[in-house]
């Protein structure tokens, strides 16, 4: 007889990694994510590959920014599979491009917008883009349907269902908390820096589910409020 582990992959991660936020083994650098070296060379193929996607909804400031924040998680939890990691980070948003750019604010901002229609759209669209890509720059088929099960539900799945998992999904979100991301998404659900920043503590921070995130976003949040005068620009 199955238990729920057998059948439920976030079941089974979470049994796994218990303590939440999961504790970082490595090392956890909080400084500005600015000062993280440049991508791997061996990323620069992947990245030429999607240009055009990057074009649609801020991918060109959000992805590779986040991807700086997935390369420091890595660094504190090495056990990650760092390849599976970075690549699924670069193309997670993929999709946003593939899908009717009109209505990415009005439905993917905007009231439950977890559960959008478009939401699972970019999701879907996020791993044609990856199996479209992927295959010519000598990925293996497995590895790029890893990637995409990281990609379908990263931002409708409720819960993560691997290490590599989690971390692409705090790397998602810490993009936020640096100064040059809350500019972006702010706009994007029309609410002024300070607003937004509060939001952040409110509502992004609790859903960090490894500690190393946890350390950044607070760091990073503290640097960014104090650099907009968030307490005074309300």
């Amino acid at each position: 007889m199955n238990t729920l582990t057998d059948t439920d992959p976030g079941a089974a991660f979470a049994a796994a990694y218990p303590q939440r936020p999961i504790p970082a083994p490595g090392n956890v650098d909080t400084s500005p994510i600015c000062l993280t070296p440049g991508i791997e060379a061996d990323l620069l193929p992947l990245w030429a590959a999607v240009v055009p996607e990057t074009r649609a909804r801020g991918n060109d400031i959000h992805l590779p920014i986040s991807l700086a924040f997935a390369r420091r998680l890595c660094d504190a939890y090495p056990d990650a599979n760092r390849e599976l990691v970075l690549v699924a980070t670069l193309l997670h948003d993929t999709g946003w491009a593939h899908v009717d750019e009109s209505k990415i604010i009005s439905e993917g901002f905007r009231g439950d917008w977890r559960k959008a229609g478009i939401r699972f759209e970019h999701e879907r669209l996020g791993c044609d883009v990856a199996r479209r890509v992927l295959p010519s720059l000598g990925y293996e088929p497995e590895f790029i349907e890893a990637v995409c099960a990281i990609i379908d539900g990263h931002d409708t799945r409720p819960v993560a269902h691997s290490l590599e998992d989690a971390l692409m999904r705090d790397a998602d979100r810490l993009w936020r908390f640096d100064h040059a991301g809350i500019a972006l998404a702010a706009g994007w659900f029309s609410q002024n820096p300070a607003v937004y920043t509060d939001r952040l503590e409110t509502e992004i921070i609790p859903e960090l589910i490894t500690h190393a995130a946890v350390d950044m976003a607070t760091t990073d949040l503290d640097r960014s409020r104090a650099l907009l005068q968030t307490a005074v620009l309300r």
